[in-house]
């Protein structure tokens, strides 16, 4: 049985303020929800803050990107092992967003990914096509190339301890959401992926959905046999609404 996880992703968003009364809410209620890995992703500036306020809380703090080097010469990135250093747990790699905006490409994620395990980190894997791309019957062809370029570099066994979130892109913040049927067919296929190397290893991985997940459809997304929780935009800065996808993770 593969435990759900419930991640946030709030992106370019919060102050000081914000995210410390966030964090305190959030740290607050997941005590209460048993069932189900709930994390939150911060800017990096406040990812000190909120590791301090959810120490020995059931709430795990991640990063939204990390470089692949360690360290040296290379301007405004931030390292896996320095993020770990302040207590972060996990890091999104290759966001829809991050691949569009800085030209990220498949190489790059999947070094990321490795920089992030070699850190301790679990690494979530972002993958997800345009609308163009649906439109045009290409989403498994985009998804499956997104998570061979992992493999290639990790081996199958790199996600015994990783994550994948399938985002369509055409879904991200647009208040659009795929169908659960949608969702679950590259859910599915990304699993089968895995299992054409390692049926157990497949079977325990963990797939979740992102993708204007919200309270009102969560149950109802989360109900599918292949998707194992949410990596959640907009809805986790709202901590009522972020607790009850998470509630409704442990129910499906």
């Amino acid at each position: 049985m593969r435990r759900p996880l419930v991640c946030g992703n709030w992106k370019l968003n919060g102050s000081i303020g914000k995210t410390g009364q966030l964090v305190d809410a959030l740290s607050c209620g997941a005590a209460g929800v048993e069932g189900v890995d709930i994390a939150v992703c911060p800017v990096f500036v406040h990812l000190p803050l909120a590791c301090e306020r959810a120490a020995e809380t059931a709430l795990a703090v991640g990063v939204q990107d990390v470089s692949d080097q360690d360290q040296g010469a290379f301007t405004g990135e931030v390292s896996a092992g320095m993020a770990a250093e302040f207590g972060a747990r996990l890091a999104i790699v290759g966001h829809s967003e991050r691949r569009a905006r800085h030209g990220e490409t498949d190489a790059g994620v999947a070094a990321k990914f490795m920089a992030a395990r070699d850190a301790g980190l679990t690494p979530i894997l972002c993958v997800g096509e345009t609308l163009a791309e649906r439109d045009a019957g290409d989403m498994l062809a985009v998804v499956t190339r997104q998570l061979d370029a992992v493999l290639e570099v990790t081996g199958v066994t790199g996600f015994g301890d990783g994550v994948i979130a399938y985002e369509p892109v055409w879904a991200i913040g647009t208040g659009r959401t795929a169908t659960p049927e949608q969702a679950q067919e590259v859910h599915a296929a990304l699993r089968e992926r895995l299992a054409a190397h390692d049926t157990a290893l497949s079977e325990g991985t963990r797939i979740v959905y992102g993708g204007s997940m919200k309270g009102a459809n969560a149950a109802e997304l989360m109900a599918m046999p292949d998707i194992d929780g949410g990596l959640i935009g907009g809805a986790s800065l709202d901590a009522d609404e972020f607790l009850a996808i998470a509630r409704a993770a442990v129910a499906a």
